[in-house]
């Protein structure tokens, strides 16, 4: 049984067979014109769209495969640094902290050191980073800091390294 909204393909067929061949003729352009909005609005525009961004896109992946294969880089580098001897790491950190000046002190408990910072610029603690990182062999396993007019101040914990 068919349903009402689908008409009969006979009463179709006369009813195209009433239309004037001008009449034909405007529902064929009709008909292939919406073909054609439908065909590009849903292949050929996102197409399109996508040829056009490629270059830009291209220019971002590739800056960022830079970046990345430089911190492969970085982290090769550090994996190849021989490990921080427990003896000496203490004494390197020390050194680090000694180029704060009184803006830090050190504090020694087994395998626990604590740095204490009073009013670091972002600059210095940086380099002071970086420096316990380089020549301690030593990162940060725990850090409280407050920034303070641009300064910084708080804990930094690291876990030495064991016999």
């Amino acid at each position: 049984m068919r349903s009402a909204a689908a008409p009969a393909p006979n009463t179709l067929s006369a009813w195209w067979a009433q239309r004037p061949p001008r009449e034909q003729h405007l529902l064929r352009a009709a008909a292939l014109l919406v073909s054609a909005a439908l065909l590009w609005t849903v292949a050929l525009a996102p197409a399109w769209r996508t040829v056009r961004a490629y270059p830009a896109q291209r220019s971002a992946l590739d800056a960022q495969l830079q970046t990345m294969q430089a911190l492969q880089a970085q982290a090769q580098a550090l994996r190849a640094q021989p490990v921080a001897d427990p003896r000496t790491a203490p004494a390197a950190l020390q050194a680090a902290v000694n180029t704060l000046g009184t803006q830090a002190h050190l504090v020694l408990a087994d395998r626990q050191a604590t740095v204490t910072l009073r009013k670091v610029d972002a600059d210095a603690l940086a380099r002071w980073l970086a420096r316990t990182r380089s020549e301690a062999r030593l990162v940060p396993g725990q850090a409280k800091l407050q920034q303070e007019a641009g300064a910084w101040s708080g804990t930094v914990q690291f876990t030495l390294p064991g016999p």
